[in-house]
């Protein structure tokens, strides 16, 4: 497996963007987290047991999200030149250095612009208060994808369940492109009939 590491930018500015150290997004997220939970608790006053039952559907959204993502978005067939450089630049690179390190994880100025677009539709379908534990919970599942997806590339696995993860993600890779696009869930493949 290649775990070269591409250039895309010949600005080393851009360029840094585009790496990202692995413990970045829990530091960057996790405060994001709490201090949505904070508010929905103390600010709000919300029941800890009325936040707590967010957390299934908070995580099953995401789960949604990172496949409709993955397979609408981070493989789309552009037609142009600066369409099929964007898909590439998203996560072309990824496949073709999977194990590159420094990529397996959504720096934060890519991971802003896309929660900043999906906090206002949450807001615009969760009534107020809830929108901000139900954000956090969402936050926690594309944490949990992150580091599933690391791992996946970078450890072995001896849990059975992550084992079957690993095997379905790396035959997204070596295998078939065009199945097999959740990486923290087989479930929306399941759903829409890509499991390949």
């Amino acid at each position: 497996m290649n775990s070269r590491s591409i250039r895309l930018f010949n600005n080393n500015i851009l360029e840094s963007l585009t790496h990202v150290h692995p413990i970045v997004p829990l530091l960057f997220w996790s405060p994001v987290v709490v201090f949505l939970l904070w508010r929905a608790l103390a600010v709000h006053g919300l029941p800890l047991q009325s936040v707590a039952v967010l957390l299934v559907p908070g995580l099953l959204v995401w789960t949604l999200m990172e496949y409709l993502l993955h397979r609408f978005v981070f493989h789309f067939e552009a037609r142009s030149a600066t369409g099929k450089w964007l898909v590439y630049l998203f996560h072309g690179v990824h496949h073709d250095a999977p194990n590159d390190k420094s990529r397996l994880v959504m720096p934060p100025a890519g991971a802003i612009i896309v929660m900043a677009v999906l906090w206002a539709l949450f807001s615009l379908l969760i009534p107020a208060p809830w929108a901000e534990p139900f954000c956090a919970f969402f936050i926690v599942g594309y944490l949990i994808y992150d580091y599933l997806h690391y791992a996946t590339h970078h450890f072995r696995m001896r849990h059975p369940l992550l084992q079957f993860l690993k095997r379905h993600h790396m035959q997204h890779h070596f295998t078939t492109k065009t199945a097999k696009y959740g990486v923290s869930s087989p479930l929306w493949d399941w759903v829409f009939g890509t499991i390949g």
